[in-house]
């Protein structure tokens, strides 16, 4: 067991050292050609916004209230000043979500960023950076109407 040890270990730290350092790119679109172009968007600004990573996964996320007839946008684009952009695609929308109720016409969505993101930012000094709601965006590709019917 004692020859053993050294490593296990070494293992352990090697498995840290990639999960904190290996860039993770989930995002299901192309955010930076979409945000870059010149088309039409529509933004909106978080609701509310929690930041407490000391808790675990899932505690640092921005809500926002977005009208109804985005529900059908393909994609959008989550920016959270300081850490960054990412697509991603909705699903989850609801009327409530902690303390915050949807106003008639419109839904909540609930976006996350990651938890060792956040501890990273924070241990920067940009806690109230991440903290400040009107950091937090969602951009929406501009809905298309159908002029054509007639």
């Amino acid at each position: 067991m004692r020859r053993q040890f050294p490593y296990i270990l070494i293992l352990i730290l090697s498995l840290s050292i990639i999960t904190l350092w290996w860039p993770v790119n989930d995002s299901e679109c192309n955010f930076k050609a979409f945000l870059a172009s010149k088309t039409t968007k529509f933004q909106v600004e978080a609701t509310k916004v929690i930041v407490q990573p000391w808790r675990g996964r899932h505690h640092v996320y921005g809500i926002f209230m977005i009208p109804d007839e985005y529900k059908q946008s393909p994609f959008f684009v989550v920016t959270v000043q300081g850490a960054g952009s990412y697509c991603s695609k909705q699903f989850g929308h609801k009327k409530n979500f902690d303390d915050i109720s949807a106003e008639p016409g419109t839904y909540l969505v609930r976006k996350f960023i990651r938890t060792r993101i956040a501890l990273r930012l924070i241990l920067q000094g940009l806690y109230f950076q991440i903290n400040d709601k009107q950091n937090w965006t969602l951009t929406f590709p501009e809905l298309k109407t159908d002029q054509d019917n007639s």
